[in-house]
């Protein structure tokens, strides 16, 4: 069995009638491992208010499963051929309790390639070039928002890894794009954690197409990776699989909630912690 039942049925219960569940991974020092975290170094604030921790549960034995979507921008350079390798062994190193999909963001859309599967070699074999073709992908948020939005909850953790430039031809140079709010806002309703690599030659967009990337990861709970030239994508995804193995399952009573997405602030008395910057509160307490 993928996931506890009663367990999962206990946090759907106080999801609906105290709060929201949010997922939370604890950082560590310089590329380390974090230390443990108990319920006793965490605290939270919801709309700036202090919120009681109703349940602090780390992702592990019945607890561990996962959905894990690898997305890729079509509109991409097909030398993204020489990260296969690492994309492979990183989707093959995923324990039985994560399921990997593959999907391709193809005109404003994500393109499901391989379905979720714990079969992880099969979804590897699915791999291909991207299409490379000018403006094929459309915007890579519009293509996210759809992706979350055809997604169903089953009781597991669903995280995306989106390989892309980052580029939107959907909008002007914003700062306040409105394709990355809109799949930033449906990820944080869904608690979805959206990590991305940059991976892209666009040099006079290249800074938008970064910072929009460093922006959805941080709304929404995620990891950005991005450095000068082209580089393997190893030591990126050993640092994802060090995240994935160090979250958290934070439940939140706070002292009056409204419904729709509400400011989040979640700290460590001993670690860094790192969530979505807002929770989707469904249920009023009075």
């Amino acid at each position: 069995m993928r996931y506890s039942i009663v367990a999962c049925a206990f946090f759907a219960i106080c999801a609906a009638a105290f709060g929201q569940n949010l997922i939370v991974t604890a950082e560590g020092h310089h590329g380390s491992a974090p230390p443990e975290v108990t319920r006793d170094d965490v605290s939270a604030e919801v709309n700036g208010h202090p919120a009681r921790i109703a349940a602090w549960v780390p992702f592990r034995g019945d607890q561990a499963a996962l959905d894990l979507y690898i997305v890729i921008d079509d509109g991409e350079n097909a030398d993204l051929g020489i990260q296969f390798r690492s994309l492979k062994a990183f989707m093959n190193a995923q324990p039985g309790t994560t399921q990997v999909g593959l999907a391709y963001l193809r005109y404003g859309s994500a393109s499901i390639a391989a379905p979720l599967s714990a079969d992880h070699a099969q979804v590897a074999k699915a791999l291909r070039l991207p299409l490379g073709e000018p403006g094929i992908a459309g915007s890579p948020y519009v293509s996210i928002s759809d992706l979350v939005r055809k997604w169903p909850a089953d009781g597991a953790r669903h995280e995306v890894l989106l390989i892309s430039s980052g580029v939107d031809p959907y909008s002007p140079r914003d700062p306040l794009n409105p394709y990355l709010l809109t799949a930033i806002a449906d990820a944080q309703r869904a608690g979805v954690l959206v990590h991305s690599i940059y991976y892209g030659r666009d040099g006079a967009r290249l800074n938008w197409g970064q910072n929009y990337l460093s922006e959805l990861g941080e709304e929404t709970g995620g990891e950005a990776y991005w450095r000068s030239g082209q580089v393997l994508f190893d030591s990126y995804l050993d640092d994802l699989n060090q995240r994935l193995r160090n979250q958290y399952l934070l439940t939140l009573v706070p002292e009056a909630i409204k419904n729709g997405l509400e400011p989040v602030r979640v700290t460590g008395s001993r670690v860094s912690l790192k969530s979505a910057s807002k929770v989707n509160m469904q249920r009023s307490l009075d």
